[in-house]
């Protein structure tokens, strides 16, 4: 199985994808990581990205989690997956959509405090105004990103129901 960590920027993604990761023995890749230098230049000028800049970066992100599947190896990726659509891609069989919920205020206390990422604060609001949240028809995992890191994976297993390390 792969999990998928989604979330606006600040849900804690980054996190909660390498505590998962390290709790079950995986593989981790970090969503930024998929981006091009055209798109982190972009954001960093705080500029959204748009669909179009974005179906490369999902693309990536597809391929690493299809190479995974092909190898019947487990692993957890990051991936904002803001958009229906975008989970819709994801959403292959032997995948599992986490969605971190986590409300505006603390978003943008995150953001601001976040250092040395070329994402600013700025763009949260992009990122909300974009969001579609996983409806109750979507096998999406939603938890409270808001709680201690710690609790935040503790649900998740229990959720996907996947046995972690001792």
């Amino acid at each position: 199985m792969v999990l998928v960590v989604s979330g606006v920027a600040g849900s804690g993604k980054t996190m909660i994808g390498r505590m998962l990761a390290e709790r079950l023995d995986v593989p981790y890749a970090e969503a930024d990581d998929f981006h091009s230098e055209a798109n982190r230049l972009r954001m960093a000028a705080g500029l959204p990205l748009s669909d179009d800049d974005r179906q490369p970066w999902l693309a990536a992100i597809c391929d690493w989690i299809a190479q995974r599947l092909e190898a019947d190896e487990s692993g957890v990726v990051t991936c904002s997956a803001l958009k229906r659509s975008y989970r819709k891609r994801l959403a292959m069989p032997g995948v599992k959509l986490v969605f971190l919920k986590v409300d505006r205020e603390t978003i943008d206390s995150r953001l601001e405090e976040r250092r040395g990422h070329f994402f600013p604060a700025a763009l949260a609001a992009s990122q909300f105004q974009m969001l579609e949240e996983p409806g109750p028809d979507e096998d999406v995992l939603v938890v409270d990103g808001s709680r201690p890191p710690a609790e935040v994976v503790s649900q998740i297993l229990a959720g996907v129901a996947v046995r972690s390390k001792p």
